[in-house]
């Protein structure tokens, strides 16, 4: 034999109802079959709403209209589609189920106050719909049906909500009154009855008890859950997109997932099953012919962790204090205080000190548990032996669960370092000898965050960066092009590179699911969707969608922008940018940068501050972690200012250099921000501080291109157009250099702590009198470089090389804290 139960959202509408006659059809031709079915999908829950609220009359009628209106909408429905279905025999039971409702409601109504036993007799109203639905089709469909009733041979405790079955009496009276069950067995799930005679329910959800319960008494083959996913996943579909279904579990893997909050199955389903070695089945409703999960006695082989399940809405309670250490008895005294307010404890941990017992509780017992505490430790409190009780709300529970961790190495330092990629702090950690499962207490608003994270570590092996730029200019939509076209190359490198945010004057564009870059100009002249600019609405966004790598891309050259990094570092962004300003301001702030970088465990990434696409602070850094120290620097660290003065020597005035640099994109829009020597002086200052001289941008002696007398006033235009009057200044200094066999560089110094930027006349053998065309060069000269300097030349100039520059530092976000 084969038990089936089919649970409520298998039994939605008259549809559904069809797919499941059609399964045990199919079934019943190669086996003896017996049928456990939920209520129709939503009837559970209005039901257990009216037993809880029955002190208005007119809510009871409108309960009572509903309730018997989604029953008749079904029966019309197959009245329709099935020939020889018996809908007025059908519509006339539900008609004495809803008399049986009235009278239940009504007498509660009267008593202001529904006992438990009349509650149970009200929820459980439901699951006796579908059995006259369901029998109605199978008996006009041709097949023999038998209804079981549970109250016959399902005995209980006396538990009316949440009853536990009694295995060995039922088996009893199930022989007795169902030994020879001819045709499909039918029975209503979700129902027992105690020794003396009161209908009991088996907690909510309990119809996969009722079914596991049925197996272990008609001795069946295999019980098999029918719902409407295709088996357990390795975590919840749902929060989960990329979970994926597993084809075997073990009893004990099952009973920890289910304890542990995975919602297809019952906690109490496998443990019948298990002792009666009867294998169960997760199988979908609307895909029958999907293989499901296979739930059975042998010991799961492969993965060390199957799954990551969560147990939402929880409570810690601490309790603790001087008079719990060395204590004898204090353990056994609280958890009898919970067993007598019938709370169940879901974890338990201690201090190794005995100092503190904390476990955690479902929230809507936690005020009934400490009620239970203070009455159990009266004096105990009142004499301060103990400290306050304190509740701790909010909580979850995140648990990896394995068969084959038990003997598996570095399982738990995954995980933590799992938690600590997800910027979870992690409040008590429980894990049980038989090293099947490890357990952390977590804030319930970074659960999601949690199990994300672990799933990609431990699962999909998917690595992910969740980008919100800002500056979308010539830089800015180049970064946006390169980004497109490797987001499918990086997807099969495992890298999921996604764009939420794109910020342009007039606040940032945000999207759930990511902006489409192909159409992401049109989307950003679209106001909807738009949040300001503030580090407040980008967090709330970036905890909503629980998004776990987020970086803030700066392509900007805004300075309050630059001030604002500090604080989005400490709210769990990292930060990547060509935009100079923030390593320019002060020392003060420059370090606050690094300290905060370090406190959070997030990067601050600036390789394109200095040298475009150029590997120049990398280099040096590295440099410096091995020991080397910097003796003097020379460098050409504009591309802008290495093209003009190139073009010099070529026998081009300034003016005409300038003009096609400006033209070619090589400047910035006003081509005296070059010019004024300030670009120069602000890379020369990032790579002082990285070699760790403690400057200020005001300690750099700085030679403007531009003479001391030439007025720069006046529009981009103006200035352009007057910038002719000093062509000849120019064509008399090139000379000049040329008749000493030099041409002129302009050079950022780093020589004995002093910082300078100097226009240059610079001889053949100089390293950097052949660079030019936009190039830049570094020549360092340290305690491993010299005489001969260590020198790094490459292109410099142009939006190309520097979004890829800023590109290279997106991708080194994946490498922080992160796991393999």
């Amino acid at each position: 034999m084969r038990v089936l139960k089919f649970g409520g959202s298998s039994l939605a509408n008259a549809e559904r109802f069809l797919d499941v006659a059609q399964i045990i059809t199919t079934k019943s031709q190669s086996d003896a079959i017996a049928v456990v079915v939920s209520a129709p999908q939503g009837i559970t829950n209005h039901l257990v709403h009216l037993a809880n609220n029955i002190g208005e009359k007119q809510a009871i009628e409108d309960g009572l209209t509903k309730f018997q209106q989604a029953s008749t909408h079904i029966t019309t429905a197959l009245s329709e589609k099935v020939a020889g279905f018996d809908g007025a025999k059908v519509q006339a039971h539900v008609s004495d189920l809803v008399g049986q409702l009235d009278r239940f409601l009504e007498g509660a109504h009267l008593l202001a106050y529904c006992p438990e036993h009349i509650n149970a007799r009200i929820i459980s109203l439901g699951e006796r719909v579908s059995v006259s639905l369901l029998d109605g089709v199978l008996s006009a469909q041709g097949q023999q049906v038998s209804v079981i009733a549970p109250e016959k041979f399902l005995y209980t405790n006396s538990e009316s909500l949440d009853a536990v079955a009694n295995l060995a009496k039922s088996k009893e009276q199930y022989g007795k009154h169902y030994g020879e069950l001819a045709g499909i067995g039918l029975m209503p799930g979700f129902i027992g009855t105690s020794v003396d005679g009161q209908l009991t329910t088996l907690g909510r959800n309990g119809s996969d008890y009722s079914a596991a319960v049925l197996a272990v008494c008609a001795q069946a083959d295999a019980c098999e859950i029918w719902t409407d996913v295709s088996g357990v996943y390795n975590a919840d579909p749902r929060s989960i997109p990329t979970a994926t279904v597993l084809d075997y579990l073990s009893y004990q893997e099952a009973m920890e997932l289910s304890y542990f909050g995975a919602k297809v199955l019952h906690p109490k389903t496998i443990g019948p099953l298990a002792q009666n070695h009867i294998e169960c089945y997760i199988k979908n409703t609307s895909n029958p012919e999907a293989k499901g999960t296979l739930i059975g006695n042998e010991r799961s082989k492969g993965e060390s962790v199957k799954a990551i399940s969560n147990l939402d809405d929880l409570t810690m309670v601490n309790v603790s204090g001087p008079g719990m250490k060395g204590m004898v008895g204090m353990a056994s005294r609280i958890f009898e205080a919970m067993s007598h307010a019938n709370i169940s404890t879901v974890m338990i941990s201690q201090s190794s000190s005995e100092y503190c017992i904390s476990f955690c509780v479902h929230t809507k017992d936690a005020k009934r548990a400490k009620k239970s505490l203070h009455q159990a430790f009266e004096l105990e409190l009142f004499n301060g032996l103990l400290e306050p009780i304190k509740l701790q709300n909010n909580l979850s529970i995140v648990s990896l669960i394995g068969d084959g961790m038990q003997q598996q190495q570095g399982v738990a330092a995954k995980l933590f370092s799992s938690l600590a990629q997800a910027r979870v702090n992690v409040i008590a950690i429980a894990q049980d000898s038989s090293e099947r499962s490890i357990s952390v207490v977590i804030e319930g608003r970074k659960a999601t965050d949690a199990i994300k994270v672990c799933h990609q570590n431990f699962f999909s092996h998917h690595q992910s960066i969740d980008v919100f730029l800002v500056g979308c200019g010539v830089v800015g939509s180049e970064l946006i092009e390169q980004m497109a076209r490797q987001q499918k190359a990086l997807a099969k490198q495992n890298i999921d590179l996604t764009v939420y945010g794109i910020a342009n004057s007039k606040g940032m564009l945000v999207k759930s699911g990511g902006i489409d870059l192909s159409q992401w100009q049109q989307s950003l002249n679209d106001d909807s969707g738009r949040i300001p600019l503030q580090v407040s609405d980008i967090k709330d966004f970036v905890r909503a969608n629980h998004l776990i790598n987020p970086v803030l891309v700066d392509c900007t050259s805004n300075e309050d922008l630059a001030m604002s990094y500090v604080e989005y570092l400490e709210q769990g962004f990292h930060v990547v940018t060509p935009n100079k300003k923030a390593n320019t301001d002060s020392w003060q702030y420059y370090q606050a940068l690094r300290n905060a970088a370090q406190n959070t465990k997030r990067r601050f990434l600036y390789e394109t501050t200095v040298g475009a696409g150029l590997p120049v602070i990398d280099t040096l850094q590295n440099l410096f972690r091995a020991g080397d120290e910097l003796h003097q620097f020379q460098g050409i660290l504009s591309g802008s200012l290495s093209y003009i003065f190139g073009k010099l020597d070529e026998g081009m005035s300034i003016s005409q250099a300038t003009a096609i640099a400006k033209e070619n994109g090589f400047t910035e829009p006003d081509p005296r921000d070059d010019l004024s020597g300030m670009d120069v002086a602000r890379k020369l200052l990032i790579l002082a501080r990285e070699a760790g001289l403690q400057l200020e941008l005001s300690d750099i002696d700085i030679e403007p291109v531009l003479p001391s007398d030439f007025d720069a006033n006046g529009s981009v235009s103006e200035f352009m157009t007057n910038l002719t009057k000093i062509d000849d200044y120019y064509v008399e200094k090139v000379a000049q250099a040329k008749a000493e066999g030099k041409v002129l560089r302009y050079i950022g110094n780093i020589v004995d702590g002093q910082c300078k930027v100097t226009i240059e006349a610079v001889n053949g053998t100089h390293p950097l009198n052949a660079i030019k065309d936009g190039e830049n060069a570094l020549a360092i000269h340290s305690r491993y470089y010299q005489p001969i300097p260590f020198v790094l030349r490459g292109y410099g100039a142009g939006a190309a090389v520097t979004a890829a520059g800023v590109f290279g530092d997106l991708l080194r976000t994946l490498a922080w804290e992160q796991v393999s």
